[in-house]
C-alpha cells in the first residue's frame, strides 16, 4: 500500500455557527505540486490548519502519513499567512532559521542543527546573508528565510499559505524555480486567492469555496475554473502566472 502525504473524506468544519468546510474530499500524493486557490474567506487557510491538527473538524477523516494530523512525527513543514515577525527585533538570518530546530524548553541546539541551517540557506540561496540582520531584507528574501526555516524540520510536506502575498512579480518567478527544486523530494501545498500565483510549475490545481472542486493538472483545467469563477481564465504560455479576468 502507498502511504499518501494527505488523505481527507467527508471533511466538515463550522465556526461560530458559520460553515466554512464542506464535505471536503482531497489526496494529495508524497510527490504532488499541488495549488489550492479561492476567495478570501473560502476555508483556505482553515484546510491547511485542519490538515495540521490545529483544528479539528466536526466531521470526517483526516490522514497525514497514515497519521492523526498533528502527530510530532508527520514531517510536514508549514509557513503561514502572517508570520509574526517584528523588524525591530535584533535577530539575523541564521538565528531564525535556527528557531525552526526549536526542541523545547533547556534544551539546546545541536551541531546537527547548525548543519542543517547551513544547508537549508544555502538551498534557499541566501547562505550569504546568514549574518544579515532581518529587518534589512526584502519581502522575498523574508520568505525564503521563513521556507528555510520550515526546510529544517526535514519536511516531506510542504504547506505554503498566500507566500507571493509580499512579492513582485519578478521575484515571484525566482521563488516558483526554489519551489519547482523542492518539489523532486516533498509534497508541497501553495494556498492562493489569486489565480495570478499560480505558475505552470505547479502540477496540480484545486479550487476551494467551503466546497472543493479538484481540477487535476493546471493545463487541463481552464474549462473547470471558468465553470467555478463564472469569468473567462487569461493564459500565458511562457511561465508567467496565468490570470483570471475581471470580476470574479
Amino acid at each position: 500500500m502507498v502511504l499518501k502525504a494527505v488523505e481527507l473524506e467527508n471533511v466538515s468544519l463550522t465556526i461560530n455557527k458559520q460553515p466554512v468546510l464542506k464535505d471536503i474530499d482531497l489526496t494529495i500524493e508524497v510527490d504532488d505540486f499541488l495549488a489550492i486557490i479561492g476567495p478570501n474567506g473560502g476555508g483556505k487557510s482553515t484546510l491547511l490548519k485542519v490538515i495540521l491538527g490545529l483544528l479539528k473538524p466536526d466531521q470526517g477523516r483526516v490522514k497525514v502519513f497514515g497519521n492523526k494530523p498533528g502527530n510530532p512525527h508527520n514531517p510536514v513543514g508549514y509557513l503561514p499567512q502572517h508570520v509574526s515577525f517584528d523588524p525591530d527585533f535584533p535577530i539575523n538570518v541564521f538565528d531564525t532559521t535556527l528557531s525552526g530546530r526549536y526542541h523545547g524548553i533547556f534544551k539546546g541546539f545541536t551541531d546537527e542543527d547548525r548543519n542543517l541551517v547551513l544547508e537549508a540557506l544555502e538551498e534557499v540561496g541566501m547562505l550569504k546573508y546568514q549574518d544579515r540582520q532581518m529587518s534589512q531584507l526584502s519581502g522575498g528574501q523574508i520568505q525564503r528565510v521563513f521556507i528555510a526555516r520550515a526546510l529544517v524540520r526535514e519536511p516531506k510536506l510542504l504547506l505554503l499559505d498566500e507566500p507571493m502575498a509580499s512579492i513582485d512579480p519578478e521575484m515571484q518567478n525566482s521563488f516558483y524555480k526554489l519551489l519547482s527544486q523542492l518539489k523532486s523530494r516533498m509534497a508541497i501545498v501553495l494556498i492562493s486567492h489569486d489565480v495570478g500565483a499560480v505558475s505552470t510549475q505547479v502540477e496540480n490545481i484545486a479550487c476551494l469555496n467551503q466546497k472543493l472542486y479538484y481540477h487535476g493538472p493546471v493545463e487541463d483545467s481552464e474549462e473547470g475554473l471558468q465553470a467555478v469563477y463564472k469569468c473567462p481564465i487569461g493564459y500565458i504560455s511562457h511561465g508567467i502566472p496565468h490570470r483570471i479576468l475581471k470580476k470574479h
